[in-house]
């Protein structure tokens, strides 16, 4: 059965990034993916142009997917904007904990390695990071509206809280234990439960 060049697009990008949340993008050459891909080097330069626009192309597509899983556990209105909330950091610490995880954070991945060596690359991850830090801003609030986050200023916090749990993963990957992740969730908690 023929696969449309969407479905061929589609594939790379999934293989490219099973691969590259695994390893990193400079340790994954070229051969290496089109090998696991199973695509010959020219439908591959038929989607991207080099292995640069390539790894633009899937932190967009990453950050795309992510935004759709934000929308839809912060939409759900079943609980508070504080529940929503806490639940998306403790799937965040579960997903960085589980060293087999296919849902590795290409920030926590790739921001040191590619932030001098693309700046497309390293322009895509800032886009796709303010992206998430305004859904978390709009969670916040929510929950202030709602009565189950302290008055604060939402978009502080929420740079705030990313930044924190960005270093926690950091930190999680050297020292292969949770405690950090840990501290950040008990921090967290302190930042947005009322009388916290």
């Amino acid at each position: 059965m023929k696969t449309s060049t969407q479905d061929t697009r589609q594939h790379i990008l999934d293989t490219g990034y099973q691969l590259i949340a695994c390893r990193g993008f400079v340790s994954v050459g070229l051969s290496e993916l089109l090998n696991h891909a199973q695509v010959p080097k020219g439908s591959f330069y038929h989607y991207f142009k080099s292995k640069e626009q390539f790894g633009e192309a899937l932190i967009e597509y990453y950050f795309d997917n992510y935004q759709q899983q934000l929308h839809s556990q912060f939409a759900n209105l079943e609980g508070s904007a504080y529940d929503r909330l806490m639940n998306y950091w403790q799937c965040w610490m579960t997903s960085q904990a589980d060293n087999y995880s296919s849902q590795k954070c290409l920030v926590v991945k790739l921001s040191a390695e590619v932030a001098d060596l693309s700046e497309p690359m390293r322009i895509a991850l800032l886009k796709g990071t303010q992206i998430v830090q305004l859904a978390i801003s709009d969670c916040i609030k929510a929950g202030i509206t709602d009565g189950s986050i302290k008055e604060t200023n939402s978009d502080d916090t929420a740079k705030l809280l990313y930044h924190l749990w960005i270093g926690a993963s950091l930190m999680a990957k050297l020292s292969k234990t949770d405690s950090g992740l840990q501290q950040a969730m008990a921090t967290t908690e302190l930042l947005l439960k009322p009388g916290g």
